[in-house]
């Protein structure tokens, strides 16, 4: 949970880097209150309006933290406009977001790997 919580912490922050656990552990957690939220508003026949609230509240976080990935992996932040692909730009970045970061600084900054051990 405090993967989740630090990627909010840095809220727009789109320099430096993220490792693969922060990246993941958000996505999983973003995921997973995505589907109870969506569980919830079903049962009660809502028409979605709290899912999309959710969603609008975690577009620049998610944006950020994916940009930080890409970053980890020395690539431009720029890369992340490869989701406009149809199916293959998706799988581009799928790939990039599994890759391990460089080792050791780059361009973007120290080894988030190095700074926390």
């Amino acid at each position: 949970m405090n993967w989740y919580l630090e990627v909010f912490r840095k809220y727009a922050v789109f320099s430096g880097r993220a490792r693969r656990q922060e990246y993941w552990m958000f996505f999983l957690f973003n995921m997973i209150i995505s589907f109870v939220l969506g569980f919830v508003e079903g049962l009660l026949g809502g028409p979605g309006v709290i899912g999309m609230l959710y969603s609008l509240a975690v577009l620049i976080p998610s944006i950020a933290v994916s940009v930080r990935r890409l970053h980890d992996t020395g690539r431009s932040g720029w890369w992340l406009l490869l989701v406009f692909l149809p199916l293959i730009g998706a799988l581009i970045l799928l790939v990039f977001m599994v890759l391990d970061g460089n080792e050791g600084s780059n361009e973007y900054g120290p080894n988030p790997k190095e700074l926390i051990g």
